[in-house]
């Protein structure tokens, strides 16, 4: 019997990840879940993947010239998720001004859970291609990684169904808005792959840089604020439980 194709790994490991969208997406919208609950969820998951970037994704240099790569490569990414991340908050605040009437409140509110969906997808095309890349070498997949992913995806999911639930969205129409935007991951999980595949050794460093950069641009600037505004100090417990719960399970595989 032929062997998988090779791409078809990171491609499915990219759609379980981004799969916890789905998932998170159905508990916002069927189950009451407090504030505090969908901070605790995102605080955990934000420690989670700042482990994940830090143990699969910055590579120990074996090089002055992948030193330079790595510190391109990271800058690189964070600059971009910052410049993409503006140019949605200026377009969505624009809209919001464009609605601020009171016969026009209910507008408003379904496109913010449309907006939230945008910006997950922004803020998740570095993770799925993180997933592609950490497929390389002949290694498998870092379940690290997946994990890292599908716990942060998990309070995303929650707070735009809620969000586009109370704006009077149906179930179906919020399940299928985040069903696309899984198959997308498993989409650039594979496109992560196959650029990182063809690189020499600084390039691939840039390449799995980059994606560290991006994701922690988003963690300090969206989950962890978020999480921050609803528990204060308790979470940095639940960021630091994180942390060391993907460290366990790094070592582990």
């Amino acid at each position: 019997m032929e062997s998988l194709p090779v791409w078809l790994a990171p491609g499915l490991w990219g759609t379980v990840a981004g799969g916890a969208l789905v998932l998170g997406a159905a508990l916002g919208y069927a189950l009451p879940l407090s504030r505090r609950a969908v901070a605790g969820v995102m605080a955990f998951g934000a420690g989670v993947l700042v482990a994940a970037l830090g143990f699969e994704l910055m590579e120990e240099p074996s090089g002055g010239g992948d030193v330079l790569a790595a510190v391109g490569g990271f800058a690189g990414g964070a600059l971009a998720y910052t410049l993409a991340s503006r140019a949605l908050e200026a377009r969505n605040a624009a809209r919001r001004r464009a609605g601020a009437r009171a016969s026009e409140r209910r507008a408003p509110a379904a496109a913010g859970g449309v907006a939230l969906a945008v910006g997950a997808v922004i803020d998740g095309i570095p993770e799925p291609a993180a997933i592609g890349i950490t497929c390389l070498e002949g290694a498998g997949v870092s379940l690290a990684m997946v994990a890292a992913i599908f716990v942060s995806n998990v309070p995303e999911g929650l707070s735009s169904a809620a969000e586009m639930r109370r704006a009077g969205r149906s179930l179906r129409a919020v399940l299928a808005l985040w069903l696309a935007v899984a198959l997308a991951s498993g989409a650039a999980a594979v496109a992560g792959y196959a650029l990182a595949r063809g690189l020499d050794p600084a390039a691939r460093v840039a390449m799995s840089s980059f994606a560290a950069g991006g994701i922690l641009a988003m963690l300090a600037d969206t989950m962890i604020p978020e999480a921050y505004e609803d528990l204060h100090a308790e979470s940095g417990l639940l960021v630091s439980a994180g942390f060391l719960a993907a460290y366990l399970l790094s070592a582990a595989t």
